[in-house]
């Protein structure tokens, strides 16, 4: 049996990497539209970006690995149109040529999302979009002492960036046309802190504003970070059902029984949450993963993992754990120091109905296990 894999990051290497880890036998191929090794995004606005580290560090496997485990990784290669009656894709190189069929018995998108572009900065500036291997490349040589870095959007990529930029010296403009950074996630109680923090960093940091042609052309470097789009034009023409990603159901179950999708392209229907979520991070990547290889060959395992991310800014270390959801909370209860940019340790639980529905700590490690643990509890 044939479980193609179409998408080339950490998800698709992840499924990949857990299906022969469980002993499964049969042909796996992953079809990359990047000409890289499959590779974790996070590190690109985290430790690669502030020098730490180098890309190769955040490559899921080495080369060999592919070869010893008999995993055929077709890269510079786009999928451009899947047919579920026939098992059939279609394939061709990324920079044009002649199209190839290839067969599948089972079929997996990993397909990812793409940056949202900001046309006025697309006209005036040239902007970095912080998604792929050559954008942290562009975007580290411009990160030097005394340069001018405006960033669009103060959400998770637009804070690292900052945080990132002010490390190796840069000086930094951030514009986010919400009265608070994170506060769609974190609420106005916690993303005021993280504006704090940024503030004592030095980040000139404009918020319920947005910004102009005349500020884009005159910074030496325009990195925009407003959120990104699920991939799922493939899925839509293979008549696949699609709502602001592909839809799945417990298992990660397209609408096509032979065909699964994981990661930020996937909207799944949450056997705990209750609700369809879709998450764009680093751990749903990993997690979702594991599942739908052990489904794509026979198993029938639902997907309760809770969303999970973290940050990493200036000293700032942060866990977030579980989902606040559409319908908000009651309050948030918060427990120790919360003067991060002074180093301040602090935990915080978002309640709705007498129970958490997230938690998060900051600069406390030690309570890691203790703050996943309070989601879905009685407070």
């Amino acid at each position: 049996m044939t479980i193609a894999i179409v998408g080339g990051g950490l998800a698709a290497a992840t499924a990949a990497t857990e299906l022969r880890e469980k002993g499964y036998d049969g042909d796996v191929v992953i079809y990359s539209a990047e000409d890289h090794l499959p590779y974790e995004r996070p590190p690109l606005s985290k430790d690669v970006l502030l020098g730490a580290k180098q890309v190769d560090d955040a490559r899921v496997h080495d080369e060999d690995w592919y070869a010893e485990n008999r995993v055929r990784l077709e890269r510079g290669v786009k999928v451009i149109s899947i047919d579920p009656a026939a098992h059939t894709l279609r394939t061709e190189p990324v920079g044009g040529g002649e199209s190839t069929e290839h067969d599948y018995e089972k079929l997996l998108l990993a397909t990812g999302a793409e940056p949202r572009h900001f046309d006025v900065a697309d006209r005036v500036a040239d902007p970095v979009y912080l998604r792929t291997v050559e954008d942290n490349a562009r975007l580290l040589a411009a990160l030097k002492p005394g340069a001018h870095i405006l960033i669009v959007g103060a959400g998770w990529i637009g804070l690292e960036v900052a945080a990132a930029a002010r490390h190796h010296g840069a000086e930094v403009t951030v514009y986010e046309v919400a009265d608070l950074p994170l506060v769609t996630v974190l609420g106005p109680e916690i993303a005021r802190l993280f504006a704090d923090l940024h503030r004592h960093h030095g980040v000139d940091l404009r918020l319920g504003t947005s910004v102009d042609e005349a500020a884009l052309a005159a910074a030496d470097t325009v990195v925009v970070g407003i959120g990104a789009i699920p991939s799922t034009e493939l899925a839509e023409r293979a008549g696949l059902a699609v709502d602001h990603g592909i839809l799945v159901d417990e298992t990660l179950r397209t609408s096509d029984p032979d065909i699964y999708a994981i990661g930020d392209v996937a909207s799944q229907q949450h056997p705990v949450l209750g609700r369809r979520i879709r998450v764009e991070h680093w751990d749903t990547a990993i997690e979702q993963g594991k599942v739908a290889a052990h489904n794509l060959v026979g198993g029938d395992e639902q997907y309760t993992h809770l969303p999970y991310f973290f940050t990493d800014q200036y000293d700032l270390g942060m866990e977030y754990f579980g989902s606040v959801g559409p319908d908000g909370y009651d309050h948030v209860d918060i427990e120790g120091d919360t003067d991060i940019a002074h180093g301040g340790a602090f935990r915080a639980y978002w309640v709705k109905d007498g129970t958490v529905r997230a938690a998060m700590h900051a600069n406390d490690w030690d309570s890691s296990d203790a703050v996943r643990d309070s989601v879905g509890t009685s407070r």
